[in-house]
Parts: C-alpha cells; structure tokens; sequence
C-alpha cells in the first residue's frame, strides 16, 4: 500500500480525486452521474446502506434517506468524464459511534472514499456488463494547509467543466467569458449551483459548517470564479 505524504487525519482539508483505469470514462451518460452523487450522499453516512435494498426496493428518493450520523464533510466536489474531485475533511466529532476519536484517528475520509468507490464500481460495472477494475488505483490526496490554497481549490474544482467546451482553455485563456459562465450555469454534475444558492437536493452532500467561511457571499464567489476566466493563461497551484 502507498503511504500518503500528510495522512488524512481530522481537523485537516484534503483535496482527494480518482480516475478511471487507463483513463477510461466512469460516467457515461445522466444515469451514471446521478447514481454517483447520489452515493456521495448515501455512502456519507455510519451506516451500511445498500442502494438496492435501501433505496431502490423500498421505491424512496435516495435524498429522502435519513442517512444518520456522518463520516465526513464536503465542501466542493465535481464530476467528469473520467474523473472527480472532492474538497474534504473529517472532525472529531463526525462518526464517533462508540469509539473515542482522536486527532490521528484518519479511517473517516479513507471509510467514505472505499464506501463510495467501491459501491459506484459494482454498479458500473453491472450495468455495463464489464468486469475488472474501474479505477485507477487507490484514490490520491493533496493536503489543503492554507486558505490561498483553499481558494484556488474551490476555483479549480468548479472550473473543471469548462474543460469539456474549451479543451486548452488553461493554456490560452477563455475567448468567450459568457459562453463559460452559461456553461457553468447548465453543468449540474459540480457543486457550483449549491454554492451559488441554488436550492436542489444536491445541496445535501455538502457540509460547509466544517469548512472556513472562504467567500462571504455569493457575489465574492461569482467574483473569484470571474476572476480565472479573465486570465490570458491559468496555472493552479
């Protein structure tokens, strides 16, 4: 096993991300992106919640599923083609059962990251009649240690889908800057329109109570998202 460079311990912010084996699309269409972030919701959660048995044979919205104590909160997250990005971070107080938890104690992030991949994959792969490994290993993680940082993070993950109209957009700059925003505006696969006070069920995945308040407003937000499109060349950190 790979030892990690900052352990995912609490009280820490990790920006953690997968992607497919060979870099081969794990979402295909709607029905696989909806089943994902429905998971990010589900498999947050202390309990062993099977999608079939719980969700889908009892015939209830999965964002109705009282889901009880958590692992971990999210602060941003994103999908694409062949991979995702989530902003991350567990507390102390999340996922105590009966157990004392401590500072060292990193299984919070590392239990939900195996929930969700694992959980996602079995459904992939039946549903698309493969076998094997869908991802690319064991999901990475980069420490997230200063709020410079943080921000930079919140712009890359909601930026990522421009990628999908303007492949070398990073390179050259954005041409149209309202084309992007419209973009942004119609790709709900990101936690772009929760932060943007969007009311939807995705809002439920997040958990910004554990996270520094980076933006004071949506209008700040909408201002440092604006800010990167400006950019003739974007290098993140």
């Amino acid at each position: 096993m790979t030892r990690r460079k900052v352990p995912l311990v609490c009280e820490e912010y990790f920006h953690v991300y997968n992607r497919g084996n060979s870099k081969q699309e794990i979402f295909v269409d709607d029905k696989d992106r909806d089943r994902f972030i429905k998971l990010l919701y589900l498999s947050n959660s202390t309990k062993g919640i099977s999608f079939r048995d719980d969700i889908i044979d009892k015939n209830i919205d999965a964002w109705d599923f009282e889901r009880g104590e958590t692992l971990v909160s999210i602060g941003a997250w994103v999908l694409m083609p062949n991979h995702f990005h989530i902003y991350i971070t567990s507390s102390p107080k999340l996922g105590l059962g009966e157990k004392e938890e401590t500072k060292e104690n990193k299984a919070n992030i590392t239990l939900f990251m195996h929930k969700l991949c694992t959980s996602y994959a079995k459904y992939f792969n039946k549903r698309h009649d493969r076998k094997g490994v869908l991802f690319e290993g064991n999901f990475r993680s980069v420490h997230i240690d200063n709020d410079n940082q943080a921000k930079y993070l919140f712009s890359y993950i909601h930026l990522n889908p421009v990628k999908l109209i303007d492949s070398e957009w990073k390179e050259r700059g954005i041409s149209d800057v309202d084309v992007a925003l419209k973009h942004l505006d119609t790709y709900k696969w990101s936690s772009y329109h929760d932060h943007r006070g969007v009311l939807r069920k995705e809002n439920k995945i997040l958990g910004l109570k554990d996270f520094p308040e980076y933006f004071s407003n949506i209008k700040d937000f909408d201002t440092e998202i604006f800010s990167w499109l400006q950019l003739d060349e974007i290098v993140f950190p």
